[in-house]
This record gives C-alpha cells, structure tokens and sequence, in this order.
C-alpha cells in the first residue's frame, strides 16, 4: 500500500501565491513520476504539472511561468509552488504518484492519488 498526504491548500487573493505539498509512504521501490493535477466543479480533472525520475518537468500552458514543480527524493514528496494565482486556479488539486513497489520478490507498479487539496483564489 502506497499512502499520500497533501498539504498547503487554502484561501488566497488574486495575485498570491501559495505552495502544495504531497508526501508518498508506504511500500515503494521507486517513483518513476510525480504529478499535480486539478478539478474545477463541472469540469474533468485535468493535468497540471509533472516531474519523472530523471528530472524531466511538464507544464501544461495555463500555469506555465507561473507554477513550478519540486521533488524532494529523499523524502518521497513532490511540491507544487504556485505564483499569480487567479479565479480560473480554483480547483481541487491532487497529487499522483506512479511508481514501483515490492510484491514478494516481484516489482509491481503502482499509481496512487492523495485525497485532494482546496485551492480558491478570491477577493
């Protein structure tokens, strides 16, 4: 079993700023990818930024020069620091881990989400 818990969600006005955190426990071999991704009531939930392994980073074009993700490997936790925060950034936000456990002497994958995070930006 993989756990993840987020953190750092809240209320912050137009222009604020504010930063996520995700810590992953539990059964894990390896992280191959971490993600932040978000849902905005009536709409799918949508990718909003990842890192792999090796340190490659994605930004979808909506929070580009704006957020930046982080990871901390040591600590199997990934960050997400958001800047210029706007109306359209209110969202639940989520983290996702995809990885490799240990089943017996067997890798298995596994792809875990946190529980959600509130973000709304509002005056």
């Amino acid at each position: 079993q993989v756990q993840l818990v987020e953190s750092g969600g809240g209320l912050v006005q137009p222009g604020g700023s504010l930063k996520l955190s995700c810590a992953a426990s539990g059964n894990i071999f390896d992280i191959l990818r971490m993600s932040w991704h978000r849902q905005a009531p009536g709409n799918q939930r949508e990718l909003v930024a990842s890192i792999t392994r090796s340190g490659n980073i994605n930004y979808s074009d909506f929070v580009k020069g704006r957020f930046t993700i982080s990871r901390d490997n040591a600590k199997n936790a990934v960050y997400l620091q958001m800047n210029s925060l706007n109306s359209e950034d209110t969202a639940v936000y989520y983290c996702n881990i995809y990885g490799e456990r240990l089943i017996g002497p067997k890798i298995s994958n596994f792809d875990s989400w946190g529980q959600g995070t509130q973000v709304t930006v509002s005056s």
